[in-house]
């Protein structure tokens, strides 16, 4: 089973139509949260999470954008109801079980409060080997990390529509997950929004 991974998409359906492109045939796309901005909504991103059958989880903008302070940005006439509705009803969490593994989907962390940036050189990192899964898949730092600690597959995509991390000239990222065996590919790619402008 391939696993398409996408996190931090901030309304760029350009880079999450170019993430499908290159990430090819896989079998289940997984979102990680944070595919709106927190005051704008996205139709296109979200339609297209839905035709592809994306597993998705809400992150910190879709906290603020459902949330009191996001009350005028989903009055805007340009929205559609049905769609922040869909994205609404998703979690912040999923535990699902693949291959006979079991996955554990977060935005920030996986233990409260939750929020906290964890990145690669955090010694927080190691916090998600104490989740009783196999793999640990995050976003919210825009930054990417695969490592395994204590047997536990740790994943954090980057970003695929707001590139913020030096590392790879803050280009946007994906992953494809590989189970059972584990194998992980991060695919960089330029962001296609920016050439458009």
């Amino acid at each position: 089973m391939r696993l398409g991974v996408v996190s931090d998409l901030h309304c760029n359906v350009l880079g999450l139509q170019a993430a499908l492109r290159l990430m090819g045939d896989i079998d289940q796309l997984i979102c990680l949260g944070d595919c709106i901005n927190e005051f704008r909504f996205s139709n296109e991103v979200v339609q297209t999470l839905i035709d592809t059958e994306a597993l998705v989880i809400k992150g910190n903008h879709e906290e603020v954008f459902f949330g009191p302070l996001g009350a005028r940005a989903r009055s805007s006439p340009g929205n559609d109801r049905a769609l922040m509705d869909w994205l609404d009803a998703q979690p912040y969490q999923r535990e699902l079980c693949m291959e006979d593994q079991r996955l554990v989907l977060v935005h920030s962390t996986a233990w409260e409060p939750r929020g906290a940036y964890v990145h690669p050189d955090s010694p927080e990192l190691a916090r998600f080997a104490e989740v009783p899964a196999d793999v640990v898949m995050y976003g919210h730092t825009h930054l990417q990390v695969s490592t395994r600690i204590d047997g536990v597959l740790i994943l954090n995509p980057g970003s695929t529509g707001d590139g913020r991390d030096h590392r790879n000239q803050r280009q946007l990222s994906c992953a494809i997950v590989d189970l059972p065996s584990q194998t992980v590919e991060i695919i960089d790619f330029p962001d296609p929004a920016r050439a458009a402008r």
